[in-house]
């Protein structure tokens, strides 16, 4: 595990040379709020850092319900059983391991993977515009129907789960690059993917962490040229 921190964000980084699964812990004054969980076998790290932080995890927040981002969830529930797990109303249901849509969804499989056997479950609901400690949570569907990113007020870093990746350069999800494909390949439906990629960029984040790969510090300008990009390979399809 790799540990890289930008102001009050710390990214967690695993196998990042190879498969980046990144999962976030956010410092607040009372403790640290943990955004996703990564791997199974990411727990052991993860306690390790809040520990050499000398802060409790008091919250953990989840951008989505896919394999790679809640992996750890139960062996930290385990060892933080009064932790309250936050995620949004559409993404329990992939939380439970339901991948029905809902009418008014684009009618795209749901893809990824989704959990069969997860035991937690959330204790808090999010909608868009609800507030996590100094978190904005922000619903961004498109890579899940209820993927959610979160904006941290005070410095305006974007934790933006799957809606962005950084492996190859500053990418909308929806796109497939042959370098790092898995992302686009797991994403429900692209157009909704584009439209929450522009709803994100206007929040003018000073930092962009995602699920995969780097963080990028002033990304405004490579997160236009990504939508920029997806936008003319929308178009063409």
């Amino acid at each position: 595990m790799r540990l890289k921190r930008e102001g009050s964000v710390y990214q967690l980084s695993f196998m990042p040379r190879f498969f980046p699964v990144n999962c976030y812990m956010v410092e607040e004054e009372e403790g640290l709020t943990l955004i996703d969980a990564a791997l199974p076998y990411s727990h052991k790290a993860i306690l390790k850092t809040a520990q050499q932080l000398n802060k409790p995890i008091t919250r953990i927040v989840l951008t989505h319900a896919h394999e790679d981002h809640i992996g750890a969830l139960d062996e930290l529930k385990k060892e933080l059983p009064h932790v309250p797990v936050y995620i949004s109303h559409r993404d329990s249901r992939l939380m439970e391991g339901d991948k029905s849509l809902d009418q008014e969804e684009p009618q795209t499989p749901i893809r990824g993977g989704v959990p069969k056997k997860l035991k937690t479950k959330a204790d808090t609901l999010l909608s868009d515009g609800d507030r996590v400690g100094s978190l904005l949570a922000i619903a961004a569907p498109g890579h899940t129907p209820g993927q959610m990113a979160f904006f941290d007020t005070r410095g305006h870093e974007l934790i933006a789960g799957d809606a962005f990746h950084t492996r190859s350069g500053v990418t909308v999800v929806s796109q497939l690059k042959l370098s790092f494909p898995f992302p686009a390949l797991a994403t429900w439906n692209k157009r909704v993917a584009l439209e929450s990629a522009r709803k994100l960029i206007e929040f003018q984040p000073s930092l962009l962490a995602v699920g995969h790969g780097e963080m990028v510090k002033n990304p405004l300008a490579q997160m236009k040229r990504a939508i920029d990009e997806a936008e003319r390979n929308f178009r063409r399809e």
